[in-house]
């Protein structure tokens, strides 16, 4: 071969002499050949990659850029050298033709490389033509062309230029000159590949995001990102300075992608289950068949009485339906297998390249110990180190660029999948699940997913790494390796142990938080009744009661971990130390070098990470495995089946049952029967029926909510549906009505106008404008019901379906949103409309009247035919109407609830609105006796929403606002901390974790780090041993002593990080405790105003997210930081001490790395603050979803919802790609820093030769090599800390909140105040903040004992305001009040508010035992508690239950009926039984049944005490002593029912408003 080339090139290919001197060189053969046909190789390879756009057909001509024809030029001039090459060689060769001796004729080389170039050109300006076509021009491939010609050019240009210089001129001119442009001509094409050429279109979308026009070399060194850099470094970043995603990163692609294969995929599983399944059943009958052959008879008998007996098992395992398993990690492999394959390429020439450097160590270490090797070869390996080091570096940022976008990508995707699969799941699937467990889908399991995915290949890659470390050390060492290797294996399951017990204190751990959340949820939920009871005291203790057990597993936890750290600390030195020992133990001739001791240590590094991530990453996959399985579950779950709703138009009805039979579960009795009915279009039909008779449930089948089990349903047209319980999103309120449809003006104002909307429109803020707080919180019941009907009126849907709306409104109101919207003459007049109803007022007017008794059609007809014929209908009227005719013959009694026009009565005027406004309202509407009077007519509500919204406008401008309106936010978004946390947030942690303890674990982590230097240092200087020992018997008693300090010094180090994690952790957990108890007590010290201002969410992420934080996160990156910043400082002291002269660079290096640290820190700090921020409302709209899944399903809207949900995701991911691509960013630059760094160790050590051991040489080097990873990881934990430390800034700002009053004063009532229950109110005046109006002027009025007062007014009057004033929830502005001759403002709270009883609207119940609900103190004894059930109509139910007083009430009560809850808040007074009781509108939400009870009990048991009773139903007050009316703050009128019916004032109107019968002076 070689005989070959020397032919060919006519001069020698290869000689070892041209390297074995001082200046070596290669022979011009091996350049001419090899070094020519390396980068022409790489292109024709890669040439059918780049050329296909060539020959498609095109659609556009394209654009010519200056790059382009700067590129084409330079080929073309490339091309002329070449052919001139080829003429020169040609014009010699003709020249010497006469004499045609082969010796004078050019070798063949001259001819071919020529021609190979001309065609390369050639071919280059085809390949630059057709990436012009793609509207791409940069090439990764034309990049790595132009370099490798660039690299292998330059030694032919330097053995040109030697050779000049040798023979003082250039022995071939022309060629030389030749060489020299075509040169020339490729350093400047390689940086025209460099630079980014793009189309028009390419460059308009790199505005939005950079990566799209970025070159190679800007894509594998993250240069594209500097501009998000410089921008987060110069103002903090916003949401809207974040980049455009990528088409591949959008949740659209990703989702779409992935569900192609998921549904293919969960096919093909269920059918391999079935098949499975088919094949376990015929097993066992051949099994079976079989066994009946030979057995007796008895058997057979015995066995069928057994199978008789487990009759009832089959039951509950086909409840629980088997899932197909198994798919999900297919589908994903499936769905991302591009981004995995790049990720195992870009992984194994990481790892190949981690092996290299070892080596590389080796031959520097015999360089510096033979001084007899040429100085150029130390060189040498310096630039190799460097070289590699930097391919290294950037191969591995690729990899790890590839694992977390794989990883986001995936959970990206779950999200989605998880997200859509709950808008199309069928209820029996959903109520396997709660709402929180599929939130728990998205947050933990797709967060779990997307942690594996990030290190998923080391799956493969670790027990490969291994294996070649073996290999590597097997040469340095030989079988003494398998010494190392087999400690290592023996600390595998100890570390596997250590991380189960880990993971099992996580689980409990986490059961603990979430018993303390749970608990934490339920007191901000019920918050205001806990302060009415004064209960706070009782359930902090709870509190704090969980929180110590979760702290005690928590250091238990931190115990362990710091075992596996003290392990993981000691492994390397074990590792070594035996090896070592072993090595010099099993053959006396044996010596340790620093070539063996270094190249050993650098090998056993590299496996180290590998043999410790192992154990993580399985428990990772472990804990993996169970959420694919709860993934798998839901997803793979049964879709709602609405076969049975079928949408026929050969039907003549616009609704038709036939023969319909539907449950809630197939395995459930059906809720309804063998339905037949035709509804005809455009009719009004009435669903009425007594309670749990399946009125609603033949509204969910209609909607196709339910299972079908026989008949279908035919419907003609879409829906549109208002349910009983009104759902709200969190937006503005015209987004609420308008539900994804265009605004049309005239129609817009119809539906406002018909649904009563235009009043409330001109109290709120900004009118149509105002942002709905979630569920509504801003809007009182009946406003809510009003815009969900506003919501079906402004829909185009033919069929109409009612559920009892007008259940929540005013009487008055209710007539004319019936008039308006639902009745033969409302806007709904022409299309088919089935309304549900308890109330009878307005059958008369329907068409028709189905009554439903037990799930069946009992009958079917017109008011009066149903009323003659005297069957269930005429039950239900019995029921339901009895004696409650108006006037008018409408029955509404039942109907009468005081419905708030703006804000509900239990919901006074938040912060952010002017109580004034409802007072204006209030004045203008009721300003005289006859306007108070009249009946809700056209001219009260015909107020144009324009001039209302013009009027606004008008009045905002004269005060000159230019801002948004006040108040047209609810809740202002919260503040995104900005800027460098305040260095005293990290002194008042420190202060916390106590300055003894801070100060001793500075000492210990430097004590930790010394040891490891002086242990290193004390291996340097063993390795020297060999030379001292060369001719001589190595010592044993030298080796012990060697072997012995070695192992001191190791264990020294273990101790130390020891000791250190455990002051950490008593530390930590120290200032855990003590910011969870400060935080605790004060928000549960904060006046009611806070909760009103606050959402539930932002107090509750404090417990959670922040507590977490400051719990797990702080401690974690806090010791990593001082581990990485002592280990850094550690590695530069090293260096500097073997090679003084690094000193001089470790100043600008030091300042490069600074900067780059400042710009990633800024950023990246910001960044995580935005992805928290954006990640709440992924989870908050899925939440809101849910609950509105039946309204999104009727109107049709799942595919709108969708896209929503995908824009909140694609705004969570637009941060989560920025973070990581900063991440990378900084790794790149700041492994440049640390690569430099081993190039200067090395170069000094190059430099310094003779002067420095071998033992110090490789000691510098290795440290540099480890150095790269700690620079990048203090950076990355120096963000960490300061994000992270933000939590304990968050905490912080709510331990300092104001404060209500002092629960209990120096000045203490007597035992057995009050002991009358007489009240005054002096003056008494009220403002819910300082800079508001007054919400209650000047009420002046005597209680006297026992007398019972009911409290009416109308919106906003101030009725709820009177009763917070009472319990001190609001605190006077002005006056007095007196219970029994004492100033309640002259006591403390709980001595105010125990003494005081109070039922109030909400019966707030929390998961706890029956008793706690009642007694949470243990106050009373049993007896008396039973007492209380009895006098509350519950002691027959609580006796049915099996753990009676102990059983345990769901969370919210959802375990009991709203009722029983009520009965359950009023043997909570009972039990008090103090002698002053407030009803707060305590039965406006329950059956009339239930308020009979109550008030009867109210009636006998609290007759010696003074009851205020706010009414809702008037006929519940009618028999009070007196009555007060309240309007707009002020007491208008008080005195007996009789003598104010008589004087025909203000409540004279409310009760005939509400249509109750007068005769003479008494109300029925």
């Amino acid at each position: 071969m070689s005989s070959t080339l020397d032919k060919y090139c006519g001069s020698t290919f290869w000689n070892d002499s041209y390297l074995d001197r001082p200046d070596p060189d290669f022979p011009v053969c091996l350049e001419q050949t090899v070094l020519v046909w390396i980068p022409l190789g790489f292109l024709w390879i890669c040439a059918p990659w780049q050329l296909p756009p060539l020959f498609r057909p095109r659609h556009s001509r394209g654009r010519y850029s200056k790059l382009y024809l700067v590129k084409q030029a330079l080929s073309c001039l490339l091309f002329l050298t070449s052919v001139i090459g080829l003429i020169i060689t040609l014009l010699e060769d003709l020249g010497n033709y006469r004499d045609p001796t082969p010796d004078k004729l050019n070798p063949l080389v001259l001819y071919v490389n020529p021609s190979i170039y001309a065609a390369t050109w050639l071919m280059m300006l085809l390949i630059h033509e057709s990436r012009r076509r793609t509207n791409n021009e940069n090439s990764p491939y034309l990049f790595i062309f132009w370099l490798l010609s660039v690299l292998c050019g330059v030694f032919m240009l330097q053995t040109l230029i030697r050779l000049a210089i040798k023979e003082g001129s250039t022995p071939d001119l022309p060629r030389f000159s030749l060489f020299c442009i075509s040169y020339g001509l490729e350093c400047i094409s390689f940086i025209a590949s460099c630079i980014s050429d793009v189309s028009s279109e390419v460059k308009a979308a790199a505005e939005k995001n950079p990566q799209v026009s970025a070159s190679f070399l800007s894509q594998i060194t993250f240069h594209w990102y500097n501009r998000m850099m410089i921008k987060g470094y110069k103002k903090p970043l916003e949401t809207k300075h974040l980049w455009e995603l990528n088409e591949s990163d959008k949740t659209q692609t990703i989702h779409a992608n992935f569900e192609r294969y998921m549904i293919k995929d969960l096919k093909e599983a269920w059918r391999k289950m079935e098949r499975k399944q088919k094949r376990e059943i015929h097993k066992d009958k051949e099994q079976m068949n079989g066994f009946s052959r030979s057995v007796s008879q008895d058997i057979l008998v015995m066995e069928e009485k057994s199978r008789k007996d487990k009759k009832k098992k089959p039951k509950k395992e086909e409840s629980a339906p088997k899932v197909a398993e198994g798919w999900l990690v297919l589908s994903i492999m499936k769905t991302f297998r591009l981004v995995l394959i790049k990720g195992v390429i870009f992984k194994l020439f990481h790892d190949a390249l981690s092996f290299v450097s070892p080596q590389l160590l080796k031959l520097m270490i015999s360089f510096t110990a033979d001084t007899s090797i040429y100085l150029w070869k130390g060189y040498l390996y310096a630039i190799l180190l460097f070289v590699t080091a930097l391919i290294q570096s950037l191969i591995l940022q690729q990899y790890f660029q590839c694992c977390f976008l794989l990883g986001m990508r995936v959970r990206t995707a779950i999200i989605a999948a998880v997200y859509k699969k709950a808008l199309t799941v069928s209820n029996a699937a959903r109520k396997e699940s709660t709402v929180g467990e599929i939130v728990n889908l998205m947050a933990v399991d797709a967060q779990r997913l997307n942690d594996v995915t990030n290190f998923i290949h080391l799956l493969w890659s670790a027990p490969l790494q291994i294996l070649v470390g073996i290999a590597f050390l097997w040469e340095e060492l030989g079988p003494s390796t398998l010494a190392g290797l087999a400690v290592m294996i023996i600390l595998i399951p100890v570390n596997g142990v250590l991380a189960s017990r880990t993971r099992n204190l996580q689980v409990k751990n986490m059961k603990h938080k979430d018993q303390r959340m749970k608990l934490m949820n339920e007191i901000l939920n019920g918050i205001k009744v806990m302060k009415f009871y004064a209960w706070e005291p009782s359930f902090e203790e709870q509190v704090l009661g969980i929180r110590e057990k979760e702290l005690k597993v928590m250091k238990k936890s931190s115990y362990v971990v710091a075992a596996s750290l003290f392990l993981i600390t000691c492994t390397p030195f074990i590792v070594i130390l035996t090896s070592f020992a072993v090595y010099l133990a099993v053959d006396p001739n044996n010596v340790l070098d620093a070539e063996k001791a270094f190249t050993s240590i650098s090998l056993f590094n590299i496996m180290r990470f590998p043999l410790m991530m192992l154990p993580m990453l399985i428990s990772s996959m472990v804990q993996a495995r169970v959420s694919c399985k709860r993934l798998e579950r839901f997803l793979g779950g049964e879709n709602l089946d609405t076969s049975a709703i079928q949408q026929d138009p050969s039907f003549e009805s616009a609704v038709s049952f036939s023969d319909a039979t539907f449950s809630w579960n197939k395995n459930e009795s059906p809720a309804i029967k063998n339905v037949t009915l035709d509804i005809k279009p455009g009719r009004l039909v009435a669903v009425v029926g007594p309670v749990g008779s399946g009125k609603s449930s033949l509204i969910s089948a209609l909607l196709g909510e339910m299972e079908n089990i026989n008949g279908f349903i035919n419907v003609k047209g879409s829906f549109a549906y208002v349910p009983q319980q009104a759902w709200i999103q969190n937006d503005i309120l015209q987004n609420n009505i308008l539900f994804g449809l265009e605004r049309e003006e005239s129609r817009y104002q119809k539906v406002l106008e018909a649904c009563a909307l235009l009043p409330d429109l001109e109290l709120l803020p900004a009118g149509d404008q105002t942002e709905i707080g979630e569920k509504g919180i801003n809007l009182s019941g009946g406003q809510k019901q009003r815009v969900s009907l506003a919501r079906a009126a402004y829909s185009t849907a033919e069929i109409i379906i009612l559920d009892d709306p007008l259940s929540a409104v005013d009487a008055h109101v209710g007539k004319h949103i019936f008039e308006k919207v639902i009745g033969p003459n409302g806007l709904f007049k022409d299309k088919t409309r089935i309304l549900v109803t308890h109330g009878v007022t307005f059958l008369p007017q329907m068409d028709e009247i189905v009554v439903l008794v037990d799930g069946k059609v009992s009958e079917v007809g017109s008011y009066k035919t149903l009323k003659a014929n005297k069957g269930a209908f005429a039950d239900f009227l019995n029921t339901y109407g009895e004696g409650d005719r108006s006037e008018e013959g409408e029955a509404t009694v039942n109907v009468v609830t005081e419905e708030d026009l703006t804000l509900g009565d239990d919901q006074e005027p938040q912060a952010d609105e002017h109580p004034s406004d409802v007072v204006t309202l209030t004045l203008k509407r009721e300003n005289s006796e006859r306007a108070r009077c009249r009946k809700w007519s056209k001219s009260s509500v015909r107020v144009s929403l324009k001039k209302a919204m013009r009027d606004k406008v008008l009045a905002s401008e004269k005060e000159g606002h230019v801002e948004a309106v006040k108040g047209q936010r609810l809740i202002e978004k919260e503040a995104v901390e900005t800027g460098k946390v305040k260095y005293s947030v990290y002194w008042k942690y420190l202060r916390m974790i106590g300055w003894m303890y801070s100060l001793l674990i500075m000492v210990l982590y430097i004590a930790q780090n010394v040891a490891t230097i002086g242990q290193n240092l004390w291996l340097s200087d063993w390795t020297s041993d060999a030379s001292y020992y060369a001719n001589t018997t190595y010592p044993s008693s030298e080796r012990d002593k060697r072997i012995g300090i070695f192992g001191v010094l190791g264990i020294a180090q273990a101790v130390f990080v020891f000791l250190g994690l455990f002051l950490i952790t008593e530390g930590t957990i120290a200032a855990s405790r003590d910011l969870h108890s400060r935080l605790l007590h004060n928000i549960l010290h904060v006046p009611m105003l806070f909760f009103d201002t606050t959402p539930t969410g932002r107090i509750v992420n404090r417990f959670s997210k922040d507590i977490y934080t400051i719990d797990e996160t702080i401690p974690l990156t806090f010791r990593s930081w001082l581990s990485c910043f002592f280990g850094v400082i550690g590695t530069l002291f090293v260096i500097c001490l073997a090679t003084p002269y690094f000193t001089i660079v470790i100043v600008p290096l030091a300042i490069i790395y600074y900067f780059i640290q400042i710009f990633y820190i800024v950023t990246s700090r910001q960044l995580r603050r935005l992805e928290s921020v954006t990640g709440s409302p992924i989870y908050s709209h899925f939440s809101e979803t849910v609950t509105g899944l039946p309204i999104i399903r009727a109107y049709g809207h799942q595919a709108r919802f969708l896209m929503n949900n995908e824009q909140i995701i694609n705004g969570n991911v637009k941060c989560i790609f920025p973070r990581i691509v900063a991440n990378r960013w900084l790794a790149v630059r700041l492994e440049f820093v640390g690569n430099l760094v081993v190039f200067f160790a090395a170069l000094f050590s190059v430099t310094s030769r003779g002067s420095l051991a071998s033992g110090l040489v490789g000691l510098s080097i290795s440290y540099a090599l480890n150095v790269t990873q700690a620079l990048n990881w203090l950076v990355r934990q120096t963000s960490e800390l300061e994000t992270n430390i933000v939590s304990v800034e968050r905490v912080s700002e709510y331990t300092k909140l104001d404060n209500e009053a002092p629960w209990v004063m120096d000045h203490r009532p007597e035992k057995d105040w009050p002991d009358k229950g007489e009240i005054k109110f002096l003056d008494y005046e009220v403002r819910y903040r300082p800079e508001l109006d007054l919400v209650l002027h000047g009420l002046t009025c005597d209680i006297r004992p026992n007398e019972k007062i009911g409290i009416v007014g109308r919106t906003g009057a101030g009725k709820s305001s009177l009763t917070n004033c009472l319990f001190r929830i609001i605190e006077s502005a002005g006056g007095k009040i007196l219970i029994d001759g004492l100033d309640i403002s002259t006591i403390g709270l709980h001595d105010l508010r125990q003494r005081l009883t109070i039922i109030p609207q909400d019966p707030v119940l929390f998961s706890s035992t029956f008793r706690m609900n009642l007694d949470p103190f243990n106050r009373y004894t049993d007896e008396e508690v039973w007492r209380s059930l009895e006098l509350a109509h519950l002691k027959q139910y609580t006796h049915s239950l099996p753990n009676k007083l102990q059983h345990q009430v769901s969370e919210g009560g959802e375990n009991l009926s709203v009722g029983q809850r009520q009965l359950l808040c009023l043997a909570r007074a009972l039990l008090r039984k103090s002698k002053i009781l407030i009803l707060d509108e305590a039965t406006a939400a329950i059956d009339l049944e239930t308020d009979d009870l109550i008030q009867t009990t109210v009636r006998t048991e609290f007759a010696d005490c003074t009851v205020l009773t706010i009414a809702h139903r008037l006929h519940t007050i009618m028999d009070s002593t007196r009555v007060m009316v309240l309007d707009a703050g002020r007491i208008v009128e008080f005195d007996t029912p009789s003598t104010l019916l008589q004087s025909q004032g203000l409540f004279y109107c409310m009760v005939k408003d509400a249509g109750i019968i007068l005769t003479g002076d008494t109300a029925f």
